[in-house]
């Protein structure tokens, strides 16, 4: 199983332990809503699991792909509260198929405001 097989696994069973087991100690973390890189497993992880359940829902699909060796671009997208999101996560893997590299980008601007929002308040949540 390639580490994109087990992203779109995690992202069919919602297993956070599946999540946790596929990232990298030294993952990173990337997005239009927070103003640097994210580094490390924990604060990946946090963010990686807040996105699944804000971005998630039944509406959510990857609607391309494009592959390399040791990574992936997948174009997804999604609606919620009437704004239809659509976005790209840019996956990068180790040798052994774990996430060291994870950036999103979203489009329109109306929905980065509303993920910014709705990304803050599912962080707090988990705090």
């Amino acid at each position: 199983m390639t580490g994109l097989d087990s992203w779109y696994g995690y992202m069919k069973s919602h297993d956070r332990t599946a999540l946790w087991d596929l990232l990298h100690p030294d993952a990173v973390f990337e997005s239009p809503v927070v103003h640097s890189p994210q580094r490390g497993r924990d604060i990946t992880f946090k963010y990686l699991s807040s996105a699944e359940k804000v971005l998630g829902g039944p509406g959510f699909t990857y609607v391309g792909e494009w592959t390399s060796e040791r990574g992936a671009v997948l174009e997804f997208k999604t609606m919620i509260d009437g704004i239809e999101i659509n976005g790209v996560d840019i996956i990068s893997f180790d040798a052994e198929g774990r996430i060291t590299h994870f950036k999103v980008m979203v489009r329109p601007l109306k929905a980065i405001n509303m993920l910014h929002r709705l990304m803050a308040e599912q962080l707090a949540a988990q705090s």
